[in-house]
């Protein structure tokens, strides 16, 4: 049974590798693929180029802490809401640098959050899957959360009264990055992404919080400090706005090709009912070209509708939108928010269908489209 269950994956993932990837890579493969880190990992390197490739026909889909907890349960091994929907987990596994710190003593490292991080990231790599981590830094001036909107980032960058304590999170996190090792000492290439939805001002680091030229600061500063300062050599960069209607208010704060790998943006506004569409498939669009006239990669790094209640919303929104010929392939992959418990966590804040939701058959054939890949449909990713 184990091995036909695995010849089973490997012929879908040869065949997803034929539907998605039918044109040919960057020339000279991996090693001609130009990076925020030139001295970045083959696998990180191969990651990048991989995605770039199966991106012009298919998107990945992808769900944030899916092997956390989800509705109704916490921590149990194996557990994914995707996967007790679809029969797959997702192909993107979407987690937060924010475990790596104490709850509610944010300059503290917590190594048992932190290790419990580490598991999950393991096991979705170990199956192929591709690992995102945002970061939803408590404010730095007052160590609330990060929707505290007092100002900060003059605090924390070079210059700033609190820099060094900034140094000190980020040498939390490089230690995280570079500790991320399979058994045989490869590190796990990961797509960071810090000071997302920045074109909002709902967090500390947002528009109405932050000069441009400060923000900027605060991004170069961050990837070189773990570039070339900690030795991180597993990251992709990701600058992700929230949403935007031109190229110009998408790239007011964008702190340059060399130090970004991936565009993306979030998407919960236009995303919802097909009567917003066209907007939304102009965002993806725009994101799409800007990309590619970059060579970089583009994707939807956080989407999705609270609690799903249109229960045809996945093919019959997102499906065709993601589809659409305008924009001209090029999304590497769509993540859909988190799934609380609502035991211990928000009631009715769910992004991805569960057993018995209404949307749970249309999920169903969203991912049975040959332009929607699931971590079962992935070839090898890595080399």
């Amino acid at each position: 049974m184990i091995a036909r269950a695995k010849a089973g994956a490997l012929a879908a993932a040869m065949l997803a590798l034929t539907a998605c990837a039918t044109a040919p890579g960057p020339r000279g493969g991996a090693a001609a693929v130009q990076l925020a880190d030139r001295k970045a990992t083959p696998e990180t390197r191969a990651l990048f180029a991989n995605l770039q490739r199966i991106s012009r026909d298919c998107v990945l889909f992808g769900h944030h802490d899916d092997l956390a907890y989800g509705m109704g349960w916490t921590g149990e091994a194996g557990r994914s809401d995707v996967k007790d929907v679809a029969g797959a987990y997702p192909a993107v596994y979407g987690w937060d640098v924010g475990r790596l710190f104490r709850n509610g003593q944010p300059d503290l490292a917590d190594p048992q959050r932190a290790e419990e991080l580490r598991r999950w990231i393991l096991e979705g790599f170990g199956r192929g899957g591709v690992i995102s981590l945002a970061w939803h830094m408590p404010n730095p001036v007052n160590d609330t959360d990060s929707w505290n909107t007092a100002r900060a980032v003059d605090a924390i960058i070079p210059g700033g009264r609190l820099h060094g304590d900034y140094k000190a999170k980020l040498d939390v996190v490089a230690a995280f990055l570079n500790g991320l090792r399979t058994e045989d000492g490869r590190r796990v290439p990961v797509i960071f992404r810090p000071f997302h939805e920045h074109t909002g001002s709902w967090f500390w680091w947002g528009r109405d919080h932050a000069s441009v030229d400060a923000f900027k600061q605060l991004w170069r500063f961050t990837v070189a400090y773990l570039r070339d300062e900690k030795g991180v050599r597993n990251a992709l960069y990701a600058y992700s706005t929230d949403v935007f209607d031109s190229e110009a208010e998408y790239l007011e704060r964008y702190p340059g090709d060399d130090v970004i790998d991936l565009l993306g943006f979030d998407d919960y506004h236009s995303v919802k009912t097909a009567e917003t569409r066209a907007v939304f498939v102009n965002r993806l669009r725009l994101l799409a070209k800007m990309a590619r006239e970059r060579g970089k990669l583009a994707a939807l790094t956080e989407t999705g509708v609270e609690t799903i209640p249109d229960p045809e919303w996945w093919t019959a929104v997102l499906l065709p939108a993601l589809k659409d010929p305008s924009i001209g392939g090029g999304i590497a992959y769509a993540l859909v928010w988190r799934n609380a418990n609502p035991a211990n966590d928000r009631k009715d804040h769910f992004y991805a269908p569960y057993p018995g939701h209404p949307s749970a058959a249309d999920f169903a054939r969203f991912k049975q489209d040959p332009a929607i890949l699931f971590e079962d449909e992935l070839p090898d990713l890595y080399r």
